[in-house]
């Protein structure tokens, strides 16, 4: 199969799709690889450095997507490469459908076959395409956040750990799954008090139990949110509803009641923020204040630390990328049910209910559109 991994246009995106590893793996197996110029600069691998694994190197995203059979990227495709997709290609990456209409729409226009890293399964019910980068995202929120709490960030100018007869800041965790441990994880590190909020009480016993008492957690009412935020110096969105798009867990008259300068960091942005206030911003202006409150809402949160993102990335998307490429699409996601989660868009069909409730569009299941 002909697999092409175009450079990632997105503002600020310095990931990329494919490590010159996974093309050697791939094209050990029989498969062709073609890599825009320029592609991994970003995360630190030269054109060389595909070339020396056997890929052929395109001069732009034209050719290789006119070229492709299969198209692996990081993020969603932006409008100008949506215009380049064609009926009887696959799409494999980041697609984020809820919170996105015009995406969608072209998707459906544009005749592709669309798998979505965020929904493919694994056996134990996790999402292990989207955990690599959640992980990623739920250490940066901690960091990114304690830069927006600076004075002259437009924030309290609270330090996290604190200091001796100064009281650590705040900071309360909303969602206990991958992005909400991960960032409760380095935000104890870093000496902050820690409130964990989630709805499931095996979760929070989990938490309780790793934590050792280091942290808070709290079941995630309504008023229990709307109390913690009242003295939060920071509020870290981690929640997730699978191929749906997020709920809004804090409210704008909320923002009322919570002190001037304090922080809200929408992990959650890519599936439309779970603030009611967040709008997705990039790394080159990552912030803006509603009523006194930070909001920092980047849609690309792992782009920060590329090398390491698309790594273990990678290492998550190998896998199934080869699986799709040896068996084809069809075949790969009839044996596969956890792959088969995955499929989003296919030739017009919308191929995720979720996104159908969430965008009022007719959809199938996959397992419809299969005849299974």
């Amino acid at each position: 199969m002909k697999i092409g991994c175009p450079k990632e246009i997105k503002p600020q995106e310095f990931r990329v799709g494919l490590t010159p590893a996974a093309a050697i793996e791939a094209i050990g197996r029989g498969h062709e690889v073609m890599v825009e110029t320029g592609a991994g600069l970003g995360a630190g691998y030269e054109d060389d450095d595909y070339a020396a694994a056997g890929a052929r190197i395109a001069p732009d995203a034209a050719s290789l997507f006119d070229w492709a059979e299969l198209v692996i990227k990081v993020k969603e495709p932006q409008a100008a490469e949506r215009k380049m997709l064609r009926k009887g290609q696959v799409l494999f990456t980041y697609l984020h459908l809820a919170p996105d209409p015009d995406q969608t729409r072209d998707l459906l226009a544009s005749g592709v076959t669309a798998i979505a890293y965020e929904t493919v399964t694994d056996a134990r019910g996790g999402l292990p395409l989207l955990a690599p980068m959640s992980e990623v995202a739920g250490r940066l929120a901690p960091q990114v956040g304690s830069w927006a709490l600076q004075k002259a960030n437009g924030g309290r100018g609270v330090l996290m750990g604190g200091v001796p007869g100064v009281r650590p800041a705040n900071v309360v965790v909303i969602g206990g799954g991958v992005v909400g441990t991960a960032a409760a994880r380095v935000a104890v590190g870093m000496g902050a008090n820690v409130t964990v909020l989630d709805r499931s009480i095996p979760r929070l016993s989990y938490l309780d139990d790793v934590f050792m008492g280091r942290l808070t957690t709290q079941f995630a009412s309504a008023a229990a949110t709307a109390e913690l935020i009242r003295s939060a110096d920071m509020v870290i969105g981690a929640v997730l509803i699978p191929g749906a798009a997020a709920p809004k867990l804090v409210s704008r008259e909320q923002l009322s009641t919570m002190p001037q300068g304090s922080v809200l960091v929408d992990v959650a942005i890519d599936q439309g923020g779970c603030f009611e206030t967040s709008k997705a911003t990039t790394h080159q202006d990552p912030i803006y204040e509603v009523d006194g409150i930070v909001h920092y809402c980047v849609a690309n949160m792992p782009g920060a630390v590329a090398r390491s993102s698309t790594q273990a990335l990678s290492n998550a998307t190998m896998p199934h990328l080869l699986a799709l490429a040896d068996k084809g699409w069809r075949r790969a996601v009839t044996e596969d049910a956890h792959l088969r989660a995955g499929l989003s868009v296919h030739e017009g069909q919308l191929t995720s209910p979720p996104v159908g409730e969430a965008l009022s569009l007719d959809a199938v299941t996959p397992e419809g559109l299969l005849g299974l």
